[in-house]
């Protein structure tokens, strides 16, 4: 072989050496940005995005504003998210099992205008997060996840609101309902747990009365009496919403006493009008 044959085949060996290197460099560089597809598979659940306008009817449900701190479960594109950030102007979370779609999310919120310190995107299983500091929950999950998850939920700080898009808790019933375009929101705040016995003091200035009052508490549903050995006065007009406390009775005189207050853990206390006389209450839980 001459030596301009031999430079010859020593440049196609090279080449041929050098072509998947050159090839992978090509692929690395031209390699397309990941594109969700709706109904694809995930670790619990397949992928199909909440509407604009039923993210934007959630969020109105809950009341979210600057002071809040949203966190959506199962965050996909993370159009929720970046909603909460931007119109509502809260603080917000995504928790997404799936890398790639938490990559997207990010890309996404820059695309918005929404800085990272606003719109947050971590890669979790929402099983096993913490997530306890958020004072609005927003999911798109299924109703045997719904009642997984509904345990801790009930166990958030009472008052967190919850929106949930098609699916409901079970025997948790919702404090509103919503359908649009025939889809549906739940909305739903943690209660406070008053289930129990409590010392309740009552009156003003001298004046005061003691007395046991008992309640029983199927979530946000309370019904309950004041009792001693001999009396057992019902309440009427009961309502709880999140640590919000509202009950009245008619005592042993046929007075209406109706109090309003709030429920923060072992105790309760607010405002009381008896026979349209303005006093204060107080309750210590007993049992």
């Amino acid at each position: 072989m001459t030596g301009t044959g031999f430079r010859h085949w020593r440049v196609i060996a090279l080449a041929l050496a050098f072509a998947p290197l050159i090839a992978l460099g090509q692929s690395e560089g031209t390699k397309e940005e990941f594109k969700p597809e709706v109904g694809q598979a995930g670790k619990d659940v397949i992928w199909v995005p909440t509407p604009e306008f039923l993210v934007d009817r959630m969020l109105q449900m809950a009341q979210v504003g600057p002071n809040d701190l949203v966190v959506d479960l199962g965050s996909g594109d993370g159009r929720t998210v970046i909603e909460a950030a931007k119109k509502f102007h809260a603080n917000s979370v995504g928790l997404e099992f799936n890398p790639d779609m938490v990559a997207l999310s990010r890309r996404n919120a820059e695309k918005a205008g929404v800085p990272t310190t606003d719109a947050k995107f971590i890669e979790a299983d929402i099983f096993a997060s913490d997530f306890h500091k958020a004072t609005v929950v927003t999911m798109y999950l299924l109703p045997d996840l719904n009642l997984r998850l509904r345990p801790k939920l009930l166990d958030m700080k009472p008052g967190t609101r919850i929106v949930s898009h098609q699916f409901d808790m079970g025997d948790w019933k919702p404090d509103e309902i919503s359908t649009f375009d025939g889809r549906t929101a739940y909305f739903w705040r943690v209660p406070a747990k008053v289930e129990g016995d409590w010392k309740l003091s009552y009156g003003s200035g001298k004046s005061m009365t003691e007395r046991t009052l008992n309640l029983r508490q199927t979530y946000q549903m309370v019904e309950g009496a004041l009792v001693s050995e001999s009396t057992h006065l019902g309440l009427r007009d009961v309502r709880l919403r999140g640590d919000q406390f509202e009950f009245s009775f008619v005592d042993d005189r046929g007075v209406l006493c109706e109090f309003s207050g709030r429920v923060l853990g072992k105790t309760m206390s607010g405002s009381l009008r008896a026979g349209g006389k303005p006093g204060r209450f107080r309750a210590q839980r007993i049992s």
